[in-house]
This record gives C-alpha cells, structure tokens and sequence, in this order.
C-alpha cells in the first residue's frame, strides 16, 4: 500500500498522467483483440457522454425483462477496449441473448462482426457532461476551468476523438448493421427510441415492457438507483492504479437533457467549439452546425 496521500488532479498535466496510469495502450489493443464477434451481437457505441449508459440500460432491460441484479452496468454489458482494466472477459456468458457489449471506438477502429447502436450528441453538451464527470473523480473540483479542459477536444488531431467519431458513425447512418440515433432525439420521445432499439435488436416488445422500459430507463430511476451507473469497476481500477480519493464520484448520471452548455460554456469557447465544427464537420459533411446535422437524422 503506498503511503503517498491520494490526490486528485490540480492541472492538466497531473490529470494527463493520471489517465496514462489508468488506461495503457497495450491493454487497450488485448482488449479488443479478446472481443470475438457472435451473431447477433449488439455494441452500443456512442462517443463518451453521448447517451452510452442509458441505452446499455434501456437495451439489458429489453432483452431481461427489467434485471437490475448488477453493481455495475458495465459489468452486464461490457465495455469492450476497457475489459482488462475492468476485470470483465468479454467471452463471459451473459444473462440474456443477445450479447451485448459498450465501445467508445470510431467506425473505423471497430471490430467488425456486430451490430451497432449509436447515439450522436451536440459536443457543447458532451464536452460540459464529461467535465462534470471527470470533475470529484480524477481530478479536483475547481482546479482545472471548463475552458482549459476544453483544449483536447479544440485542439485534438482530425483522426481522433468526437470529430472523427461523427464524421465515421454518420457515414454509416444507411448501413443496416448500424442504428444511429441523437441524444436529443431520445429525450424527444424516449417511447419511440426504445421501440426502435428492440426492433433493431430483434426483442419482442410488449405493453408490459415498454412502460418497464420506460420507467427503469428514466433519469428519476436512474438516479434512484446511480449506484448501479457510477463506473464501479472504473473507479476500483483507479482507486488502485492512481491512488485516488475512494470517496470520489463517477456517477453517469447527472441531469440529462439538452442545452445545459448554454449555461456553463464562455462566449470564448463557445465560439473555439463553432470553428472546430466548421473546420473537421462542415468541411466534410456540409452541415453548418449540430443542429442542422441532428435535424437531417431525424428527417
């Protein structure tokens, strides 16, 4: 046992070295590599903070009629580039057909063989969730401003991240392997997402299972039960790899909805998230902001 206190993050640094500790490449490339694709297998693959955890629970109900007997969602549907820092072998039998499993991977990282459901979500949003996620875990509430987080998603490589994650994903949209839904969208009318997940999915769907859907997928069950969506295995693995504070929160469940950005994002940043969706989405996909793009899916 180290007899260094734990600590949170206080810069970016710190917090950059914190994630080299808990997530290590060569980990990352076995745990793909130990993913062996079945038929009918679902990945449930939006980016980080774009509707993840509530369609892996919205899909483990379809397919269990409501099972909520796990500490971690990620437990009962694992995440695939993650299984070893997470201690779950993704060829672990599961509770219900079919297997289901969680990426954050691009289309172009993915391993092929699968089926897939992703959720897009506008990236003011996306970029404010995860840095409220990260903020009382890894790193320290109020040491690291929302606009100085901000620079691995202004400043990241076109082949990487959020950007390179829309831009593949949508260019899948027609694929019929693939169901490409808006975080937005799901919020709009939640009794239609998940209709369309069981269909996808190929889950008989009932009176009775939908309004169990709908209730143990809602964010007032959620966060009545948040412990079973905190990242338990995640926090554990940091909790020993990077001497974390225990008491820290990871809870994926914070507010839902659409917009929060507006209240949180400076003018400043604001406008660097504008030209950086001009530079790697309008150039390639003609769309002049996440609006119009969120507007041509639904249509």
């Amino acid at each position: 046992m180290s007899n260094v206190m734990s600590r949170r993050a206080t810069s970016l640094p710190e917090m950059g070295a914190l994630l080299g500790r808990l997530f290590r490449p060569e980990e990352t490339a076995a745990s793909i590599a130990s993913y062996h694709a079945q038929p009918g297998d679902v990945i449930i693959a939006p980016f980080a903070k774009c509707g993840t955890t509530w369609l892996q629970q919205i899909f483990h109900c379809l397919r269990t009629r409501g099972d909520m007997d796990f500490d971690d969602i990620s437990r009962v549907v694992p995440w695939i580039e993650r299984a070893v820092v997470s201690g779950v072998a993704l060829d672990t039998p599961q509770r219900a057909a079919p297997r289901g499993f969680k990426s954050h991977l691009s289309y172009d990282q993915m391993p092929r063989g699968g089926r897939y459901i992703v959720s897009l979500r506008d990236p003011k949003d996306a970029l404010v969730s995860m840095y409220r996620f990260i903020e009382g875990w890894l790193m320290e509430p109020g040491a690291i401003s929302l606009d100085a987080f901000s620079a691995s998603w202004t400043s990241s490589r076109e082949d990487s991240g959020y950007w390179s994650h829309l831009v593949g994903w949508w260019g899948q949209r027609d694929n019929p392997d693939v169901l490409l839904l808006s975080y937005e969208g799901m919020n709009r009318d939640p009794t239609a997402t998940i209709q369309r997940v069981a269909e996808f999915c190929g889950l008989p769907l009932d009176d009775e299972l939908l309004a169990m859907t709908l209730e143990r997928s809602s964010l007032a069950y959620m966060l009545q039960h948040k412990d079973r969506f905190d990242d338990f295995l995640m926090r554990s693995a940091a909790i020993q790899r990077c001497n974390l504070p225990a008491d820290g929160d990871a809870s994926k469940v914070r507010k839902g909805g659409a917009g929060g950005h507006r209240q949180e994002m400076s003018p400043e940043l604001n406008s660097a998230m504008d030209a950086i969706w001009a530079e790697r989405v309008t150039r390639k996909l003609g769309f002049a902001d996440y609006a119009a793009l969120e507007a041509a899916l639904v249509k």
